[in-house]
């Protein structure tokens, strides 16, 4: 993540402190969804740094509704924040409403709120538009001199998205993720480098990459790792980054006037499905 400047931090434990009484207040008087959307709108200007009159927006209408804020930065809207009254619990149904709002728009980023517990999601734009949450936390919950609580909160701020640090840590957490990983673990380059080790410590032993894909696939890498929607869509990415690697390659060896078999080119992963049960 980038680093935060000292300005923005302390402004982020000011908000922490100052707002924190403020909500915990109003989750003992059960305030309505509209008070909710007053505290918010403050919050977003005070802790976030939002230019209150500019870059927020109240009731953005999309095709026929409306929805509670929307941040907009540089002509461009960012991200929509749907707010539900703070005693309300968030629900899944409050997720597709505003999801349904965000891709609507074309928006990737949306937020779900009420006023302490924040919920943000990056939309997925297939058949069917999805969701995926990137992270949440809980605004009360907040602890000033935690670093970690900092660099969450810094996550939503104007600063922030201005040197898109959402998407960065959105694209690190699919990295580390246990499907990006099991799909990585079942490509040809990994496997090449687990034969070869395994060559080195039983030289006399036959060993190819698809027995050790089976063994990885079937005694190794739980099969929810390898199975469903988030697994195939990590294979696809990692095909996707290779293909264009490849491509890249290939350009490179025309241009070299180099024989394209002279160019290291990753193969394609190819993960073999695990055995059905």
């Amino acid at each position: 993540m980038a680093a935060i400047s000292n300005k923005v931090k302390d402004r982020l434990v000011a908000g922490i402190k100052k707002y924190q009484p403020i909500l915990a207040a109003a989750k003992t008087r059960d305030v309505n969804e509209s008070d909710t959307v007053t505290i918010i709108k403050d919050l977003l200007a005070d802790v976030f740094g939002y230019e209150k009159y500019s870059e927020i927006t109240s009731e953005f209408a999309i095709r026929g509704t409306v929805v509670d804020l929307a941040i907009g930065l540089d002509g461009a809207f960012q991200m929509l924040i749907e707010v539900k009254a703070i005693g309300l619990e968030l629900k899944d149904a409050h997720t597709k409403q505003a999801v349904d709002y965000a891709a609507n728009q074309g928006l990737e980023w949306v937020a779900l709120t009420n006023g302490d517990n924040w919920h943000v999601y990056k939309v997925t734009f297939g058949q069917p538009i999805g969701q995926e949450l990137v992270f949440e936390f809980d605004f009360l919950g907040l602890n000033a001199k935690s670093t970690d609580d900092i660099e969450t909160l810094y996550l939503l701020t104007k600063e922030g998205f201005g040197k898109s640090v959402l998407g960065e840590y959105h694209a690190q957490r699919q990295a580390l993720s246990r499907y990006f990983i099991g799909a990585m673990l079942l490509t040809e380059p990994v496997l090449d480098v687990i034969r070869r080790e395994l060559r080195r410590i039983s030289p006399d032993v036959k060993i190819d990459i698809h027995q050790i894909s089976k063994v990885l696939a079937q005694e190794v890498v739980k099969r929810e790792v390898l199975e469903g929607d988030k697994a195939d869509e990590a294979r696809r990415r990692i095909i996707k980054v290779t293909n264009r690697a490849i491509r890249k390659a290939k350009d490179t060896a025309a241009s070299e006037d180099v024989p394209v078999a002279e160019v290291p080119v990753p193969t394609p992963p190819a993960p073999t499905p695990p055995a059905q049960a």
